[in-house]
């Protein structure tokens, strides 16, 4: 079943915004500074301006259609719909819809961001941030959000209480004299609700990203109770285990790590402990969503011995980070900064999972002579997303399926841009993509030949790198 954003909504579709708190100037600066970095400057565009909507100090806006809502950015329905999905992701934005008599109606609910204490201390977003901006920049930022320490411990405390200052009253006087409305009286209305901004916004991660029940099952020997893993140590589990690739036996030692001395799990403990992990296992440095490998419960060849071409390109996917493959296909050459920003943005954005992504470079640079096209590739990582694709089995046999329809994106950019001109450049088409068009091109041509070759040499330096990852990890 092919996917357009056009049947998620169309520009007569009507949307209402609401938020769940207040949203204050303070929020505004937060935004800018701390999530525009993460998101880009159109996302960050598309929530001041559903922001905007709101009244003064009011939870909902005026109806309006989505036509009006490309006219007030000036971007068509297909970047709002992949804006939108950016904000859902990173906790900002949650969508609703009602569907009555071919009539959709959206509530699009605005999440107030972290605070800065929140944010830095999230231990997810504060790390991409830090690779985003780098040290210095991101030291500026952290402490444009501080402020001194008062040293209060040589000043006495003198506040008065509430009864220091205010006269006692009879008990008579604290019963409201309307008794028949007394229940109702200090409830908000019916259908109405109290304004308050307690509610902030948090990233979530998908039910399936952890093995929970491979990690308890490591604990059934271990000094820690399994009441000590709360819902939220599990949420930092998911996070901690998402950024630094962290498998369900590894994370048992960095929890028993994190222990304070009530052989609870403290889980600022935790953090550090998965953080001196990781670092102990690649170096000083911080970790970037692309140089993460595919996790092990998510993998298809893991205990097999591969019997085809496919199968051992499969497993090679399956062990390789993203950067480390866009190294290959670039002839050992460091991947470019772009590329490796888009393929990160993809991976946080869409949350797909590394060994997907592989796919994803592998089909896009095989069939747009070598190039990442940003649009392409997000068109394509959309798509995966929305099937729920986590596995580099499922990703290749989508692309089966849908090639065609990938291949119709392709050619309606490239008609735009060559008005006339004929193109004459074939794309290089992957082996497990080929049966698919074998009826289609019965005899090989050059460029078939030469990606052939380039293939097979990929997959020695795969294959050559997979046996120097095992060697290392031996010694």
């Amino acid at each position: 079943m092919k996917e357009q954003h056009w049947k998620e909504m169309i520009p007569v579709d009507r949307y209402v915004v609401r938020s769940s708190g207040i949203l204050q100037e303070y929020d505004r600066k937060i935004l800018t500074m701390l999530y525009q970095p993460l998101v880009g400057t159109t996302c960050f565009g598309l929530y001041m301006t559903l922001w905007s909507e709101l009244e003064q100090d009011r939870l909902w806006g005026k109806e309006s259609t989505h036509h009006h809502l490309m006219s007030m950015m000036q971007i068509n329905l297909k970047a709002i719909y992949h804006e939108r999905l950016k904000l859902e992701g990173i906790g900002l934005l949650k969508t609703y819809i009602k569907e009555e008599d071919d009539v959709r109606v959206f509530i699009y609910e605005l999440i107030p961001p972290l605070t800065p204490h929140q944010f830095f201390n999230d231990g997810v977003l504060n790390v991409y941030l830090y690779n985003r901006l780098g040290k210095s920049i991101f030291q500026k930022v952290k402490n444009y959000f501080s402020d001194s320490l008062v040293d209060d411990q040589s000043f006495k405390d003198v506040t008065h209480s509430f009864n220091d200052v205010f006269k006692s009253v009879k008990a008579t006087e604290l019963v409201p004299s309307f008794q028949s409305e007394s229940k109702d009286v200090f409830s908000p209305d019916a259908q109405t609700d109290f304004i308050d901004s307690s509610n902030r916004a948090s990233i979530e991660m998908s039910p399936d990203s952890f093995d929970f029940d491979l990690f308890l099952a490591g604990l059934t020997d271990s000094m820690i109770s399994k009441r000590s893993i709360t819902s939220k140590v599990k949420q930092a589990i998911e996070k901690l285990a998402f950024l630094y690739g962290i498998d369900p036996l590894q994370m048992k030692n960095v929890v028993l790590d994190s222990l304070n001395e009530n052989d609870q799990v403290d889980i600022e403990l935790l953090r550090k402990a998965a953080q001196s992990f990781y670092q102990f296992e690649n170096g000083e440095a911080l970790p970037n969503l692309s140089e993460q490998i595919q996790p092990p419960m998510l993998r298809t060849m893991q205990e097999k011995q591969p019997q085809t071409k496919e199968e051992q390109l499969i497993q090679q996917l399956e062990v390789t980070s993203p950067r480390q493959l866009l190294i290959e296909f670039s002839g050992g050459a460091e991947p470019s900064k772009a590329d490796l920003q888009m393929i990160e943005e993809v991976m946080f954005n869409q949350k797909l999972s590394p060994g997907v992504v592989n796919v994803l470079i592998y089909y896009v640079m095989l069939r747009s002579d070598m190039k990442l096209s940003k649009s392409y590739v997000e068109k394509i990582a959309g798509h995966w997303a929305r099937k729920k694709v986590q596995t580099v089995q499922d990703a290749m046999n989508l692309a089966k399926n849908e090639q065609k329809e990938y291949q119709n994106w392709t050619e309606a950019k490239q008609n735009k841009k060559t008005a006339g001109r004929k193109i004459v450049r074939k794309e290089m088409v992957p082996e497990w993509l080929s049966d698919e068009e074998k009826e289609e091109k019965k005899q090989p041509s050059k460029e078939a030949d030469e990606f052939e070759e380039e293939k097979r040499k990929l997959q020695e330096e795969l294959k050559q790198l997979d046996q120097e990852l095992k060697q290392k990890h031996k010694e």
